[in-house]
């Protein structure tokens, strides 16, 4: 019988003076602890050493994944930096190249240069001009339909090698 239930039964039937019995009773559960009260405390113990141990797992993995996170968000970064910096170098390359291309340009309406070629650039330039101008007259006057070795079709007549004309 519980202590509890002593208590209510003697609550009950409005009697609030206790037996010696149970006065012996009752300080014996208050000095001794019952079995399952013992268990009972035993399974809070068990339930809160298990509680931090899943709190100390949660918060190692935690860290772990916090790790991997900023070591993760570190590599992006140096990848983004890397990307910037290679395009920052081809854009200055692509402003140098539209300088120089803007330097050799022809002017559409005076026809001269915008700027100043180099004797490479100026030796480039007159080739390509000669070359274009003789494939423009070997079209013009039809040299390019022409075979390259003239053949005749018509042999003048020839006397007779053989030994029997004599």
């Amino acid at each position: 019988m519980e202590l509890n239930d002593l208590v209510t039964m003697k609550s009950l039937l409005g009697n609030n003076t206790m037996t010696p019995y149970e006065q012996f009773k009752v300080g014996h559960m208050q000095r001794h602890a019952s079995g399952t009260s013992i268990a009972g405390l035993c399974v809070g113990i068990g339930a809160a050493v298990l509680a931090v141990g899943a709190g100390a797992w949660a918060g190692s993995r935690a860290k772990a994944a916090k790790d991997l996170a900023e070591a993760r968000a570190e590599a992006t970064q140096r990848q983004m930096d890397t990307m910037l910096r290679l395009y920052e170098a081809e854009r200055s390359e692509r402003i140098s190249g539209d300088q120089t291309i803007t330097q050799t340009v022809n002017d559409t309406v005076s026809g001269s240069q915008s700027g100043q070629l180099t004797a490479m650039q100026q030796a480039e330039l007159a080739a390509s001009q000669v070359a274009t101008q003789n494939v423009m007259t070997g079209l013009m006057t039809g040299r390019y339909s022409e075979n390259p070795q003239k053949v005749s079709l018509y042999s003048a007549p020839q006397p007779c090698g053989c030994p029997c004309n004599g």
